[in-house]
């Protein structure tokens, strides 16, 4: 079995524009534009930058909630493309997601029990009763909620109980792979840190891989084994986390990474201020999507849209001059 529990080739999802009378299509909206990597089994890779910038269709193409345009999806070995109906709904066993917001995410007319119950009936799961309610039991055992939970209703939970019922509610089907697409960001700083501990505690228990999007860079940066950082639809660099925060090569994740908080009193923060909006990814600039707001762009950034470079085994980039370590 390959060390590659996902592999992402040439990942596209294109959403056409139409107007006029007649409807046609005048324009186009690439939210992924070419996308390429892979997660190892068990690890956790956190996908980061500004909004809007492609993060959560990315993470949703990859189960197929929003159909690709074009592209692959190897899960486990097997291209999910070109899985039928019957074959994504046995894929999606092993391959679930956890949404940003837990008050739109459950249904506030089923109790948790139905709510938990709905995967494991939909998959023909823990059939027999006494078999179905200690599973149930087990859920809100390892989400650290009471057994007494299961004939509440959503609206009787505080958002951070929300989202560990979301998080039972993607372990119902026993996943191997899991979407967390911005968990924490609805919740209080206090309650973030609940759960991102849970989800690490799970993940090693259970040897769960994670996707981790997210817009809190330090979350990301605690979290994740690797960091992959979008723009404009791009993966433009992608490293361990160790190696990426300690020494970024691309210009746009070296002016993201400068807006964290420094934790010393009084030290003064190296900020990089962008200068200009982000291009519509209606109409991308020519050459390196960043150039109209990189300090560093020569004339050939302007013109060539850059390959990947190998920094290391570990480390690429997609930047004709990258920042000088």
């Amino acid at each position: 079995m390959s060390d590659n529990i996902l592999e992402v080739r040439n990942l596209c999802k294109r959403f056409p524009i139409k107007g006029g009378i007649l409807g046609r299509e005048i324009g186009a909206v690439n939210a992924v534009n070419n996308v390429s990597f892979t997660i190892k089994r068990g690890e956790t890779l956190g996908l980061v930058g500004e909004s809007g910038c492609g993060k959560t269709t990315l993470g949703r193409s990859l189960l197929r909630l929003i159909e690709p345009t074009s592209g692959e999806v190897i899960f486990n070995g097997k291209n999910i493309i070109d899985l039928d109906a019957n074959g994504m709904r046995e894929m999606r066993r092993k391959m679930q997601i956890i949404f940003q917001d837990p008050y739109a995410s459950l249904n506030p007319r089923m109790t948790i029990g139905g709510i938990l119950s709905e995967p494991m009936e939909i998959h023909n799961l823990f059939p027999g009763k006494e078999e179905r309610k200690k599973r149930l039991y087990q859920l809100l055992d390892q989400v650290q909620l009471p057994k007494d939970a299961l004939n509440k209703y959503p609206h009787e939970f505080s958002g951070g109980q929300r989202q560990r019922i979301c998080i039972a509610r993607a372990l119902a089907v026993e996943p191997e792979f899991i979407v967390c697409d911005e968990p924490v960001s609805a919740l209080d700083v206090s309650v973030q840190a609940q759960v991102v501990n849970l989800l690490m505690d799970l993940q090693k228990e259970l040897g769960l891989t994670f996707l981790f999007i997210a817009h809190d860079l330090k979350v990301v940066e605690y979290i994740s084994s690797r960091v992959a950082v979008m723009y404009l639809g791009n993966m433009i660099e992608v490293a361990e986390s160790s190696e990426l925060y300690g020494g970024a090569r691309h210009p746009y994740t070296k002016a993201l990474f400068s807006a964290i908080p420094k934790p010393t009193p009084g030290k003064k923060m190296d900020r990089i201020l962008l200068e200009g909006d982000i291009p519509s990814p209606m109409n991308p600039p020519q050459g390196c999507h960043f150039n109209p707001r990189c300090w560093n762009a020569t004339d050939k950034c302007r013109q060539e849209y850059p390959e990947v470079t190998n920094e290391s085994e570990t480390h690429q980039y997609k930047c004709h001059n990258p920042i000088t370590l």
